[in-house]
């Protein structure tokens, strides 16, 4: 209201003047500078009284890059709104609004480029006259939240090493298909198949003994994620890219596993992706605070995929003492391989097997001591 109060004040001065010297011509002036600014400010808060500001959000969970449409409608009540424009984060520039309309509608289409949870503030509707004497700044009541998911990419890997769904194979034989392993022996139990019971300890005349096997969620790919101190944001974001990428790339293949951090167990994603969205969303929330438990690790037989936001000088303990088949890291950066360097790009004189969501896939089962990573 400062333009308007201002050219209140100098209405007020000419008039004052002109009844001081008497001055009649600046009479006219005074009086509607008087007016004009008053009949400004009333015209601007009444109008503004009856703004209603309705946001409504297409959806509100959406995923990296994918467009979100938002809908705003302003109303007036009874005056039309004299002149003004719209204010949002999610605009480049305001919107202005047409003169004595009553409806003003905006279809904003979004994109976010980072996963988590996105608050959106209200929009601001800035009435104002159509000289800008008097202004009035209506905000919506309550602001929105959308969260966005990690988007999921393709594995691709170097010519020559397939298309990806054997990156967690176990020596002649794919582990991403359902195993049954063998695990020891134990007492026989009454009722158990006989196709359990281990007949040459009874040949020999031992004991009766049944086989006590392993379950094939033991023999599965588990993906490892671990988001601490990660040297850019944007290596966090395609640590947690590639360890969703992956984990419904092995979950299509015959299912896999997925150890968040501060979960105790893997949690278990089968081929039919039904508990997928509940992971997707976890993923989604992710930060950098805490690591993976990785103290169960030792004792799992399958393939073991660590996906860190970080390139360790070292390659994580949790490889080290896995004594299951395949053994990755995977670690930000190498957005793809150029067929010329997919047989010497290398970490510690391990090539590079795969990549996905701009992270590089390193296998280091090639010895049982797990070699140090540049």
């Amino acid at each position: 209201m400062r333009p308007a109060a201002a050219t209140a004040l100098i209405g007020f001065l000419l008039t004052l003047t002109a009844a001081t010297f008497d001055a009649e011509p600046l009479y006219v002036p005074g009086v509607g500078l008087l007016v004009l600014a008053g009949a400004a400010a009333l015209w601007v808060v009444q109008s503004a009284r009856g703004v209603r500001v309705q946001r409504t959000v297409a959806t509100r969970r959406t995923i990296e890059e994918q467009p979100v449409v938002i809908d705003l409608v302003v109303s007036s009540g009874r005056l039309p709104v004299p002149s003004g424009y719209i204010e949002d984060d999610l605009l480049p520039a305001p919107a202005a609004m047409v003169s004595g309309r009553r409806r003003t509608e905006i279809h904003i289409s979004a994109r976010f480029a980072r996963r988590g949870r996105k608050v959106l503030p209200p929009p601001r509707i800035v009435v104002s006259d159509p000289l800008g004497l008097a202004t009035r700044v209506v905000t919506a009541d309550e602001p929105a939240e959308l969260l966005v998911l990690p988007r999921l990419e393709k594995v691709v890997t170097p010519p020559g090493e397939g298309d990806g769904t054997g990156l967690a194979a176990r020596r002649g034989r794919p582990s991403i298909a359902a195993e049954v392993d063998l695990d020891g022996l134990r007492p026989y139990r009454p009722g158990a198949a006989a196709s359990r019971i281990f007949w040459p300890g009874l040949a020999r005349g031992g004991e009766l003994m049944e086989r006590r096997l392993r379950s094939d969620g033991d023999t599965r790919p588990l993906v490892v994620l671990d988001p601490r101190r990660p040297a850019r944001d944007e290596d966090l974001d395609a640590a947690v890219r590639a360890a969703a990428s992956l984990c419904v790339h092995l979950a299509r293949a015959g299912g896999c596993g997925l150890l968040l951090p501060g979960d105790r167990r893997p949690t278990m994603l089968e081929s039919s992706l039904i508990g997928w969205p509940h992971l997707h969303v976890r993923l989604a929330l992710v930060d950098d605070r805490t690591g993976p438990n990785v103290a169960g690790l030792a004792s799992r037989r399958g393939p073991l995929l660590y996906v860190a936001a970080h390139q360790p000088s070292r390659a994580p303990r949790a490889l080290g003492h896995a004594v299951g088949g395949g053994r990755y890291l995977i670690v930000p950066g190498g957005e793809g391989l150029p067929e010329r360097a997919a047989g010497e790009r290398r970490a510690g004189g391990r090539r590079a097997v795969f990549t996905v969501a701009g992270c590089t896939g390193y296998e280091l089962s090639g010895s049982r001591r797990v070699a140090e990573v540049a």
